[in-house]
């Protein structure tokens, strides 16, 4: 037997779980810096005297920041590795919160909106960089599931534990202590738990391997049979920039966050100015779509494990979200059934979350991982900062329905770019 074929059978559920669970953890911390700022956004308005515009700035910089660093930390994390890449990234958090809590004006703000940048940037590719190294084929499905959830909670947690550490403090500079003390646990954590990040080859081809005629493969792609030597010395380490599945899957994460972006960030004065709703009432859908997100994570990863066409996965869950997005903007239901829909809407992007992941591991080549997972996830930065303005100009011209209306475009699109990806790696396979 094979040292591969004996590595798929000997890998404890105890091992894996273990890499996924200290991998979620890491990840849940990353998108709870995310929103480190933007929960008490008044205490620096009445503080410091600012504007949302120049608050929004703030995080302009930030997506901007974390967007390239995300593409540049792909190579990083190929050239000496995931772990040291995330202690970096931790430490970066730690330090953003403490500028925070220490904060004379709005200068000390862009300090830390860079810092959480690019804390920010490096989490994707490596994240994925470990998941795929270390947790088994048959449990990959799971772990991209259990991985997106993380994400989701810690979005669900930053602003519970920001304002509610301010109330109890006094002080919003203390709940940015809190939030340097939650970086630097999270680090020892990391840090005690490195044998679960270390990393080891890969336990499998990222797709079905056939011997193919070298003048059939992809640019850049290399014969999945050929001696690892030769290829290392073959390929140069931008030679997956050329791969036409690469930008697919940009796309497809430009797309999809605009969707996001439009829930996340305007659905709720949307639907105060499309129904009467008050804006209290409106803000659940936040917190609705992203609980439903991660219960659609959660059947995301055993429909990953089981449906080999991801493409179909993708398209049913997110066309789905899509209609319910169109019968919102069309203003033909009432108010509560409104924020239902929305709040349904996130069971639809949580069940493609995992099927999308898996179907990025098989457009990417041996030994590019970092650099892959770092391009294609820098479409979630772009998607963000082009389209929170575009639907900010909507609200601005008094078509919130357009909110909406976007939100169920970009799904559609991202329908298409998955079948577009799966397509072409069916041909690359042929």
């Amino acid at each position: 037997m094979s040292a591969a074929a004996s590595a798929l059978i000997a890998v404890p559920w105890q091992q894996d779980a273990r890499t996924i669970g200290v991998v979620g953890v890491a990840h849940a911390t990353s998108h709870f810096f995310h929103l480190l700022l933007p929960p008490l956004f008044p205490a620096f308005i009445q503080e410091f005297g600012l504007s949302y515009s120049q608050l929004g700035l703030l995080m302009s910089v930030f997506f901007v920041v974390s967007g390239l660093g995300q593409a540049l930390a792909g190579f990083l994390v190929d050239r000496v590795g995931a772990r040291p890449v995330l202690h970096a990234a931790l430490a970066c958090f730690a330090a953003a919160a403490l500028v925070v809590a220490s904060a004379q004006g709005y200068a000390s703000l862009a300090v830390a909106a860079v810092l959480l940048g690019l804390g920010n940037a490096p989490f994707h590719p490596a994240d994925f960089t470990i998941l795929n190294k270390r947790v088994s084929p048959a449990r990959l499905g799971h772990a991209f599931s259990a991985h997106g959830i993380s994400g989701n909670l810690g979005w669900a947690a930053a602003p519970v534990f920001l304002i509610g550490l301010s109330a109890l403090g006094g002080s919003w500079r203390v709940a940015y202590v809190g939030a340097a003390l939650l970086a630097a646990a999270v680090w020892l954590l990391v840090l005690l738990q490195r044998h679960a990040l270390e990393d080891v080859p890969d336990l499998a081809p990222s797709s079905p391997a056939p011997a193919v005629p070298v003048a059939a493969q992809a640019p850049g792609v290399p014969n999945r049979l050929a001696d690892p030597a030769s290829v290392a010395a073959q390929v140069h380490p931008l030679d997956f920039l050329k791969l036409p599945v690469l930008w697919m899957c940009f796309a497809f994460f430009f797309v999809v966050t605009a969707a996001l972006a439009a829930i996340q960030t305007f659905s709720g004065p949307a639907l105060q100015a499309l129904y009467g709703l008050h804006l209290t009432v409106s803000a659940t859908v936040v917190t609705g779509f992203t609980l439903l997100g991660a219960l659609g994570m959660v059947l995301g990863g055993f429909l990953s494990a089981k449906v080999a066409r991801l493409e179909l996965t993708i398209g049913v869950a997110m066309t789905m979200s899509a209609l319910l997005m169109m019968v919102v903007a069309s203003g033909a239901v009432s108010g509560s059934v409104a924020v239902a829909l929305c709040i349904l809407a996130g069971l639809g992007s949580g069940l493609a979350g995992p099927s999308r992941d898996m179907l990025i591991r098989r457009a990417t080549p041996p030994g590019a991982t970092g650099r892959v997972y770092g391009t294609v996830y820098s479409g979630l930065d772009a998607g963000f900062a082009v389209a929170a303005p575009l639907f900010g100009w909507l609200l601005d011209r008094g078509q919130p329905a357009g909110v909406f209306l976007g939100a169920a475009v970009a799904w559609l699109l991202g329908v298409a770019a998955a079948a577009l990806v799966s397509r072409r790696l069916a041909r690359q396979r042929a």
